[in-house]
């Protein structure tokens, strides 16, 4: 069962951003609006991420753009769909670039494959992010986080779990983000985890990914399972335009296990759009 805990939901007020919502047809989706005068630059979070768990990066990055973080649908605050393929969550993201002049889109591993879709499209932007994006799909092999392994640490947020329990899955994220996680994980949809672990291996990131223009940079951990040696040099030749560098130490989960080096390349790579 889904649930929002009123201790989540008391994080917000501790949120340098104001939330608001934006309509992707029948679907209510929620967003994290930090504001400013810089050029917008709108977030896409991971499976399991809500919107507020990538706080920690879009505070820092408020005197560069204006982080715009979405509850991607079927996590957070956002309505649950009838179905989450890459083209559901690319429409959804599409509707919150609605009213945005020409802006910056990044995504973080399911994030950066909408985000890739987005731009294959050819929505205006002014440059892409993707950070981790699984590159398995068909005849690929598997993504290597299983399916079980989301569920249960799905079914421990359920039950009410906390940030000790968290550390035991994610020993070098910072405190503050292993309580965020232990708060919000019971906020994402079991079916829409399913059916987003099912798209990693069904649906082919290198459909999408040759047609995303430049600019773009396609960030990956060096240690990262999911964007491999033999992934790095496949997505290379397939976006020669592309600018692709790797976040040392850092594995799939990149600015939350080396927070420092990711946001410092982060805003590197947003000073040169």
């Amino acid at each position: 069962m889904r649930a929002v805990l009123q201790s989540a939901l008391a994080d917000l007020a501790d949120v340098p951003a104001r939330s608001r919502w934006v309509r992707s047809g029948e679907l209510r989706l929620h967003v994290l609006d930090y504001g400013g005068p810089g050029v917008p630059l709108v977030v896409l979070p991971g499976i399991t991420s809500p919107a507020i768990t990538m706080d920690f990066v879009a505070r820092r990055l408020t005197d560069l753009v204006r982080p715009i973080v979405v509850d991607v649908r079927g996590r957070g605050l956002s309505d649950a769909g009838a179905s989450y393929t890459l083209e559901d969550y690319a429409d959804d993201t599409e509707a919150v670039l609605a009213d945005l002049d020409r802006p910056l889109l990044m995504g973080h591993s399911m994030g950066a494959r909408i985000a890739a879709v987005v731009a294959a499209r050819g929505v205006p932007l002014r440059g892409t992010v993707l950070v981790d994006p699984p590159m398995s799909g068909p005849g690929r092999g598997p993504y290597p986080t299983t399916l079980e392994a989301f569920l249960g640490q799905l079914e421990q947020a359920q039950r009410g779990t906390d940030a000790d329990e968290v550390a035991r899955s994610w020993p070098r994220w910072p405190r503050r983000e292993q309580e965020l996680r232990a708060r919000w994980l019971s906020s994402c949809d079991a079916g829409a985890i399913a059916a987003t672990h099912a798209g990693f291996e069904s649906e082919d990131f290198f459909t999408a990914w040759p047609k995303v223009p430049a600019p773009t940079v396609l960030i990956h951990g060096a240690e990262s399972p999911v964007v491999t040696a033999d992934g790095t040099q496949e997505a290379a030749r397939a976006n020669p335009a592309a600018r692709l560098v790797a976040v040392p130490e850092a594995g799939h989960m990149v600015f939350w296990d080396e927070p420092e080096a990711a946001l410092h390349l982060l805003r590197e790579v947003l000073a040169g759009f």
